[in-house]
């Protein structure tokens, strides 16, 4: 069982997006990006020419360009190309074999493509911190913010999201 065809959507506008409950203030030297699971293996279940993927390409590209002229490291997730039955687990209950079906759609879309001063982590559950130096990395670096952007919103990024809080790592969703 594949992830199903995806439809588009209008993006949110501010006044669409909640309050936040918290006001945290963003502050760069304590911030990371994470572009999460931009590659081109999930972005095509939006189809070919989808206007929200490529609103939402631009978007990020803005974003990182920002974080970088600010000096805040860049990281990404990215599934593996081959995954064990093992490692996969529960995953291939869900959604199928996933990637192993398709290795040639596994980099990062090319106009996000990670910079050789970036960080690229290996993603083996939704969660960007699971089995990954994430929290180690950011511990050492002295950041304890962590700005959220890709897909999906609404299992990996916010899986990611609450583990990061679980961490003492507030995170910053992104509304793409």
């Amino acid at each position: 069982m594949a992830i199903p065809k995806l439809n588009d959507y209008a993006l949110p506008t501010l006044s669409e997006l909640p309050a936040n409950k918290v006001k945290w203030a963003f502050e760069p030297p304590r911030a990371a990006l994470l572009i999460h699971d931009m590659q081109q293996y999930f972005l095509n279940f939006w189809g070919e020419d989808s206007p929200l993927i490529k609103q939402v390409i631009e978007n990020i590209a803005t974003l990182r360009r920002y974080c970088k002229e600010q000096g805040i490291p860049v990281f990404y997730t990215a599934q593996p190309k081959q995954q064990s039955d093992e490692d996969r687990a529960l995953l291939n209950d869900m959604w199928g074999p996933g990637l192993n079906r398709h290795p040639e759609q596994q980099a990062v879309v090319s106009a996000l493509a990670p910079d050789a001063d970036d960080t690229v982590l290996v993603k083996w559950r939704y969660s960007a911190f699971h089995r990954s130096p994430l929290q180690e990395i950011l511990q050492e670096s002295g950041r304890d913010q962590l700005i959220i952007c890709g897909v999906y919103a609404h299992i990996g990024c916010m899986t990611t999201a609450i583990d990061a809080f679980m961490r003492n790592i507030k995170p910053f969703m992104v509304a793409d």
